[in-house]
């Protein structure tokens, strides 16, 4: 079995077409609000149910938002895109067809560069991102033996973004899915909503012998919409993949459903080609055309990238690749982070500790950067009492607690209010040291015989004792040099 959980002797080639719902206040052919939670049929416009005689009008937001997006992967804006009928039959399709895009989509090309757990880097080359509308959703559970047909989310404004099949595991899969998730919330055109569907995908997955430069018959695995689902539908077509062409059955491209109770995949139907859609160019629709200043205006408007701002941490700021990583995962933390160095913080300390004691809390409360109750100026107020030796890290974590809580609007205030001051008074120290030492025999001579920890014992009960408060730094030495003088 290799690193990746793929049998010795096979690849796998995986490929993402992610539907992210632009974040427009009403669709992309109607005035109709996009609000999500509305009651079935009550957002839905003349020209989203198909009723004759109405004509679509293109929304100007969706188009910005998708060019947003193909500036921020460095692909190919074009100038003059096309807006096609996809032809098929579904209840919850009231044209008959899709407006969508084809030959000429918008976007065209572009890369986007995640990090995986190992630190390395990888680029996942895209083919395309096109505009479509979304079809309506087909209910089945309201009423006993009778299907039902919601029109609410037909016409809402969708971005299909297509990678070339170059993922070679669920991993890299995994991690390039939330990349592009953080990058499409970071731009705004999408808020990233997995439970309400605002960020879907589709993945093709492929097997092949290792070696072999033919891909594999794909199988499309449909609307996944955790990156935990992606992880383990991917592993679970594998599996079935492979095994059904070591037993000397061929794999027929189809479309398939996940199931999470079972942790396995089952064929929907026959995969469709592009020829089965009877694409041509929607007659209603005129070229979509944007100019040259239009794309330079929006170019300039562009936030720092958060690649771009991965690499200034490392390189200006000084921080690991990792920590990097994780901070521009999410646009709000890059910008919390900025705003604690604004305040006076150094750098990898408040690293540590919005990836470590501010993360924990906020994915305990399961809050958001935004709503975190410690304020930038707050937290980076706790690390200046901790860099100048007023107190220790472990009474720090006591101190952010306090103000997580509102109990004071600084560190400075908790601190003078508890009396959580550290003791660094040499004399003060050495009174406790030598009382703990008085009845630590055992300790001392465990410590004598190589026995490190038996150091590290005495330090506890010497922290123990001073309530905490004693520097750690200054207990250490103080005990090391009464050891080493017979103490």
């Amino acid at each position: 079995m290799s690193a990746a959980g793929i049998p010795r002797g096979w690849e796998v080639v995986i490929g993402l077409e992610t539907h992210v719902q632009l974040t427009t206040r009403s669709k992309i052919f109607s005035g109709a609000s996009t609000a999500f939670g509305a009651a079935p049929n009550t957002q839905v416009a003349f020209v989203d149910a198909a009723l004759p005689g109405t004509l679509p009008v293109m929304n100007r937001g969706a188009v910005e938002r998708a060019i947003r997006f193909g500036l921020a992967i460095g692909a190919n804006v074009r100038r003059r895109s096309i807006m096609a009928r996809k032809n098929y039959f579904y209840p919850d399709l009231p044209k008959g067809y899709q407006i969508s895009q084809y030959e000429a989509p918008i976007v065209e090309g572009g890369a986007i560069t995640f990090t995986l757990a190992d630190g390395t880097t990888k680029a996942v080359r895209l083919v395309r991102a096109h505009l479509e509308e979304d079809a309506g959703k087909s209910v089945h559970d309201l009423v006993p033996n009778v299907s039902g047909v919601d029109l609410n989310r037909a016409g809402t404004p969708l971005l299909e973004i297509v990678t070339e099949p170059c993922l070679a595991s669920a991993e890299e899969a995994v991690a390039y899915a939330r990349a592009l998730h953080g990058l499409v919330r970071w731009l705004d055109i999408c808020d990233g909503n997995l439970q309400e569907g605002s960020f879907r995908c589709d993945v093709n997955v492929s097997v092949r012998r290792a070696g072999e430069a033919k891909l594999g018959t794909r199988r499309e695995i449909k609307n996944l919409n955790s990156f935990r689902f992606i992880e383990q539908a991917i592993a679970a077509e594998v599996r079935w993949q492979i095994a059904e062409l070591e037993d000397g059955r061929p794999i027929v491209q189809a479309t398939v459903l996940f199931d999470p109770a079972s942790g396995e995949t089952r064929a929907m139907r026959s995969k469709e080609e592009a020829m089965d859609y009877r694409y041509f160019p929607d007659p209603d629709l005129p070229p979509l055309v944007v100019t040259e200043a239009e794309v330079e205006a929006m170019r300039a408007a562009l936030p720092e990238l958060p690649e771009a701002k991965r690499l200034r941490y490392v390189t200006e700021l000084g921080l690991p690749a990792y920590d990097a990583a994780q901070l521009v995962t999410d646009r709000a933390m890059a910008e919390y982070f900025e705003a604690v160095l604004a305040a006076g913080a150094e750098a990898k300390p408040a690293a540590n500790w919005l990836l470590g004691e501010v993360a924990a809390a906020l994915n305990c409360e399961e809050k958001s950067i935004e709503a975190c109750p410690v304020t930038p100026a707050q937290l980076a107020g706790l690390l200046a009492r901790i860099s100048d030796g007023t107190i220790s890290h472990k009474i720090g974590k006591t101190v952010f607690e306090a103000l997580w809580q509102g109990e004071a609007a600084s560190a400075d205030a908790v601190i003078e209010a508890r009396g959580l001051e550290q003791i660094t008074d040499a004399g003060a120290i050495e009174k406790i040291v030598d009382e703990v030492l008085a009845r630590s025999a055992t300790q001392i001579a465990d410590y004598r015989a190589g026995k490190e920890k038996a150091l590290m014992s005495i330090v506890g009960q010497v922290m123990k004792a001073s309530g905490g408060k004693a520097n750690p730094q200054q207990v250490n030495e103080i005990i090391r040099r009464r050891l080493a003088n017979g103490g």
